[in-house]
């Protein structure tokens, strides 16, 4: 199953309906049928599908099936092909995330075979590496049903720990408007490029104020907030003075920050500092600011429910948090408690030769047979 689904190219600007329907047509074989909800152009879809009694709350299997691109990165063999290599299975998406749905869907015939005394629901979405865009369509679609689930397991690569917090994250892009001229005439101009490097400037200031100030948290890795810009585009040439300049930027916060406010004092610097020298040349000139992506972080009491079914499945005691953004947290906020427990490790993740080791697939077959056990009627 891992191969099948890995053999699926589903990276995030492509489409993800031929792994959609290849899971749907085997689940029809075993005589499950399957709820798709799409993007707005139909071009991906989510699948949601439960084994077992409809008519009360059951445990979800929740994971994304998009990938990051495989462009410019030096694997050693074909990504979408995978290669079993001493105790390692390579190939994109191994451990982020197709080998958790892979085991769980292999399962499907031993859960039905089983008399289920609450269901188990499979639910597997689109477009979570570019912001977790494909979840929402899913958890409306929920929204609206007399049942759904009462507990949800997130398969991100955990190396097996159940993981009950991590940061949100807000994505942003901002539009910095100038006015164009020939660079000899610079004063006369607005220069877009340097507007922007200002903003840039202050959201680097933001960040070490964040890293020295806190609010702190050590049970993540990084302990803090953190503000980033990661791209920038602008000018055509030397010597045009450029009219307009973007930059993407994103803060992913801690519990106690509020990714709003810290917009918020960037918006209001630019307003303060920078936009009034911009428009005393030219009043059309300033920046605009647009949402990329945005969801919450999680943050679960130690003796959750969905915590202590998650470390009986995991046969762990400990629980930890993660820095990298999941599903979880807008599944706990659409009414569906959720913790995070999967196979592979992050570190392997968006890499070239990604791999999972067959001792993680192994922990992840003992996870689901300790929940065949627990969803079974005597």
């Amino acid at each position: 199953m891992i191969d099948r689904l890995v053999a699926f190219d589903t990276t995030s600007h492509k489409s993800n309906l031929d792994l959609i329907h290849f899971v749907r047509d085997y689940l029809a074989d075993l005589g499950v049928s399957s709820h798709l909800t799409f993007d707005d152009e139909k071009r991906k879809a989510n699948l949601y599908a439960t084994l077992g009694p409809t008519d009360r709350g059951g445990i979800a299997l929740s994971g994304h099936t998009d990938v990051v691109p495989v462009e410019n990165q030096d694997w050693s063999g074909d990504p979408w092909t995978v290669r079993d290599r001493e105790g390692r299975l390579y190939g994109r998406g191994t451990s982020d995330m197709k080998s958790f749905i892979a085991i769980a869907l292999a399962f499907a015939p031993r859960f039905l075979e089983r008399n289920l005394a609450q269901p188990i629901h499979y639910c597997l979405t689109f477009d979570e590496e570019v912001g977790c865009l494909g979840v929402p369509h899913l958890l409306a679609f929920l929204e609206k049903q007399p049942v759904k689930p009462v507990a949800c397991i997130v398969g991100e690569p955990t190396d097996m720990k159940v993981i009950v917090g991590h940061k949100g994250k807000a994505s942003y892009r901002c539009h910095v408007r100038g006015r164009e001229a020939h660079s000899s005439l610079a004063p006369t101009a607005v220069n877009a490029v340097h507007a922007a490097a200002k903003a840039i400037a202050r959201l680097a200031d933001m960040a070490a104020r964040k890293a020295q100030e806190g609010p702190f948290d050590e049970d993540y890795d990084i302990s803090h907030t953190t503000v980033h810009c990661g791209s920038v585009r602008g000018g055509t040439a030397l010597n045009i003075v450029p009219a307009a300049c973007t930059f993407e930027f994103e803060f992913r916060c801690l519990p106690a920050d509020d990714p709003m406010d810290l917009l918020a004092e960037l918006q209001s610097y630019t307003q303060r500092e920078i936009e009034p020298a911009m428009r005393a040349i030219d009043p059309e000139s300033g920046f605009t600011w647009e949402e990329m992506s945005l969801f919450p972080g999680l943050d679960l009491a130690p003796d959750a429910d969905v915590v202590t079914l998650a470390k009986f499945l995991a046969g762990a005691n400990a629980t930890g948090k993660v820095a990298f953004g999941t599903e979880a947290g807008l599944f706990k906020d659409g009414g569906i408690p959720a913790v995070i427990c999967g196979p592979g490790s992050i570190e392997q993740a968006h890499k070239p030769d990604e791999f999972i080791s067959h001792e993680q697939i192994a922990l992840c077959e003992r996870f689901m047979g300790r929940l065949l056990d627990r969803v079974t009627s005597p």
